[in-house]
């Protein structure tokens, strides 16, 4: 199917948007949504940013950052989230993270097309689970040259009772019962240090980035479980990989403090540890305070995200 023709988006400032027509899948219609922010200077260099679970695209700043730095920057609304939410749908629902490959694959055909010659893929949370996965899946690719990983989703934040015995039985159900509801488990108290309207800086929708996820299918714990799978069992990749994570994570069950300055999604030793197990080129770097989207910690902490990343794409890429 073809791509339409951007137009403006929400987030004004020169951010424009392109809606990917999609495969129909067991909900119906489908649809993906390419964001676009150029720099002022022509480039030949792009990011390629997906966001991570009950997400979406509203990161200006780091757009920002990467046009100072010359880069065009791409963010991809993946399928039934956000910007490409549709109404028969059920929000975040996938069967199989493969399934992003087609808006993945699409977008950047599309940055080829606009003549970007260096590509670097960058995922958030569930975002740097996907593109880490797609990245071992397409080696030797002509579509993207490197991958950054921003608090990648590499396992469960459970223990591990729940991740040895309950997640593989959870997911050997899901093949008889794959729309059977469960816990998303996700606490409304990350919301609630992201927000502005709570104790966060950040504006952004509630409709699609809600501080509370009821539940998810039972197919899309399953979807995870095999993504996981993929990670933890030696995979290869064949482009640099830069992987951080904040120092420490929160498990508190109330409100406190701690929630600015740690990771309160994720246990940040299963990042490392499984970043580790990955076959070839990669950095792992270890941010002092940072949240859980680490771009969205206090200032003097993303300060330390964007050094971080800056210089690990001029060690590794010839910038023009």
């Amino acid at each position: 199917m073809n791509a339409g023709t951007y137009s403006a988006d929400l987030l004004g400032e020169g951010f424009e948007h392109m809606c990917l027509p999609l495969k129909d899948d067991y909900e119906g219609r489908v649809i993906a949504t390419l964001v676009r922010k150029k720099p002022e200077r022509q480039s030949t260099k792009a990011i390629l940013y997906i966001h991570g679970f009950n997400d979406y695209f509203f990161q200006t700043e780091l757009a920002k950052k990467f046009n100072d730095k010359g880069f065009n920057f791409y963010a991809l609304d993946l399928r039934k989230y956000g910007r490409s939410f549709l109404e028969h749908q059920k929000l975040n629902n996938v069967r199989s993270l493969e399934e992003y490959d087609e808006e993945i694959h699409m977008s950047l055909q599309i940055l080829k097309r606009e003549h970007n010659a260096q590509v670097i893929l960058m995922g958030h949370s569930t975002g740097g689970l996907i593109v880490t996965n797609y990245a071992g899946r397409n080696l030797n690719s002509n579509f993207f040259h490197g991958v950054i990983c921003n608090s990648p989703f590499y396992e469960f934040n459970l223990n591990a009772f729940e991740r040895k015995i309950g997640i593989p039985l959870l997911s050997a159900l899901s093949t008889y019962f794959p729309n059977k509801k469960i816990s998303a488990g996700l606490s409304e108290l990350y919301g609630y240090s992201l927000h502005k309207d709570n104790f966060g800086e950040w504006n952004y929708v509630l409709a699609w980035k809600p501080h509370t996820i009821k539940d998810v299918n039972l197919s899309f714990i399953d979807a995870i479980h095999k993504g996981h799978k993929n990670i933890q069992n030696n995979l290869k990749i064949d482009v640099p990989l830069l992987v951080m994570y904040s120092s420490q994570s929160a498990f508190d069950k109330k409100w406190s403090d701690k929630f600015l300055e740690a990771d309160a999604v994720l246990n940040v030793k299963h990042i490392k540890h499984y970043a580790h197990k990955i076959d070839g080129n990669v950095t792992t770097c270890e941010i002092k305070n940072g949240m859980h989207d680490l771009i969205l910690s206090k200032k003097s902490v993303r300060a330390q995200v964007y050094k971080t990343m800056f210089e690990w794409i001029d060690k590794h890429f010839a910038l023009q």
